[in-house]
């Protein structure tokens, strides 16, 4: 069997698994609360890898090896950064997330965040919250299309139009069939095959370097040796807090998070941590150093973010390397599901309307709707992967983040502040997006998410850290 043949074979076998999960997800989505949040049954293991490669998506794998490829040693710092914000999400955020959820009854970050506020101030929040929902998602969902486009292209010479409507159409239709455990479920198949390329093809690029020492002497005869890329001083600081800020975006990403909502009990919330965290130490441990031996390895590329793509058909048998990329569209569609539905969840569930009896159907019409749209964007868009999921993750992480911790870790915040803190960090990320002379000095998200912060710590209630209800007691007074 050739190398094309094999690697059909394999996602055909695979694809086919993930439309039959949808198939069976469809007979447990009966109602909102199943839809979006699968009945909060999940367990340890579906919680903790669902949210960890929706969280993760193509940028780990095609991005972050990219990123190390390109920069050489001074991606490093993408690995503290990254791990802390799931040390940040789980320890921190995951319990009283799932308590306060559980108290108000709220199946999406936009309603939690908007319960308890007056009626104007709520649909003010709420209307706010999904116009940078639908927005960030969009791009982030685009990048994940446009990602699929590359990985067919690399490894079956297909049209990037036609790679994007085959992993567009099939994301949509197992996610549009199973809602919420359709999404959970395949992504914990999907976060397992991606853990597995994450050690895999790092330990066979190793062993053709020749170990890691040589991976290391390869970095430096190419000028990629040096962690801080030649700075010193201020310019070496704002590097490394460019990196270490991806961090801060995690609490504000509502497709991560409504897994805390979701998992089953607090005990499934201990175990899923600890899988979460050794599932963050493989996967991007194991993709900068696949993106480092790849530069040693691979003398021309004209798309470092392929260099994970091109180690998987170098170094394996055919049926081996249809796998591994099989991974890499997991890592894709474990994202783009998740995202997808959220914004149909915001569309449905948070943005007012009429009528409720058909919020379900309405949902799914919203992720078409969505869909399409991300696809002409995916066919457009001329950003990396890497800078395109950082600006959508920059935009969620600074408007919702500082909120989010406020939130559940102080009390309710008065709904005047919550509404700026939303829109602080949504603007301040654009303005600095946007603007070449800062966008240069320091990653966006690290200044919008301290300035979202004033608003929402000053408008968060008195109380100590921790200081949530417990499930059945009565909220706190305001």
């Amino acid at each position: 069997m050739d190398g094309p043949t094999a690697l059909l074979v394999t996602l055909v076998i695979y694809k086919v698994l993930l439309l039959s999960i949808g198939a069976w997800a469809s007979r447990r989505s009966r109602d909102g609360a199943e839809f979006y949040l699968g009945g909060r049954g999940l367990g340890p293991w579906v919680a903790s890898i669902s949210a960890a490669a929706s969280s993760s998506s193509a940028w780990s794998l095609l991005g972050v090896s990219g990123a190390a490829f390109a920069g050489g040693l001074s991606a490093i710092w993408i690995f503290p950064a990254c791990l802390g914000g799931f040390v940040l999400n789980w320890f921190v955020v995951a319990r009283p997330m799932r308590r306060l959820s559980l108290e108000q009854g709220s199946v999406t970050l936009t309603e939690m965040l908007a319960d308890g506020a007056p009626p104007r101030l709520a649909r003010a929040i709420t209307i706010s919250a999904s116009i940078v929902v639908l927005l960030s998602l969009g791009t982030y969902v685009a990048s994940q299309f446009q990602a699929a486009g590359k990985t067919f292209a690399e490894t079956l010479d297909m049209e990037m139009g036609q790679a994007v409507l085959v992993g567009g159409g099939i994301v949509l239709l197992y996610t549009m069939s199973g809602g919420f455990w359709a999404a959970s479920i395949s992504d914990l198949i999907q976060g397992l095959v991606m853990a597995v390329a994450a050690v895999i093809v790092p330990i066979a690029a190793l062993i053709e370097v020749g170990g890691v020492g040589a991976m290391l002497d390869g970095l430096d005869a190419r000028g990629l040796g040096d962690p801080f890329r030649g700075e010193a001083g201020w310019a070496a600081l704002g590097l490394v807090a460019g990196f270490l800020g991806i961090g801060l975006g995690y609490p504000g990403q509502p497709h991560v998070v409504n897994r805390f909502m979701a998992i089953r009990s607090e005990r499934d919330l201990k175990v899923g941590t600890w899988i979460s965290i050794v599932w963050a130490v493989l996967m991007y441990a194991g993709m900068l150093t696949a993106g480092w031996c790849g530069r040693v390895l691979v003398e021309q590329l004209a798309d470092g973010e392929g260099v994970l793509l091109r180690l998987t058909t170098d170094l394996f048998p055919p049926v081996a390397a249809g796998v591994l990329v099989a991974a890499v569209l997991s890592a894709i569609m474990s994202t783009a599901d998740s995202q997808l539905l959220v914004c149909g969840a915001t569309v449905a569930h948070d943005l007012p309307h009429r009528g409720s009896a058909q919020r379900v159907g309405l949902d799914r019409l919203a992720i078409v709707g969505i869909s399409l749209a991300a696809i002409v964007a995916a066919l457009t868009v001329t950003e990396t992967i890497f800078a395109q999921v950082l600006f959508a993750w920059s935009a969620l992480g600074a408007a919702f983040g500082p909120l989010v911790l406020c939130r559940v870790l102080r009390g309710p915040v008065r709904p005047g502040y919550a509404l700026s803190s939303i829109w602080v960090g949504f603007a301040v990320t654009l303005i600095w997006f946007f603007t070449p002379v800062l966008k240069g000095a320091l990653y966006e998200l690290i200044p919008a998410f301290f300035a979202a912060a004033v608003p929402a710590w000053l408008g968060s209630r008195a109380g100590r850290a921790g200081n949530v209800p417990d499930v059945g007691s009565p909220p706190a007074e305001a």
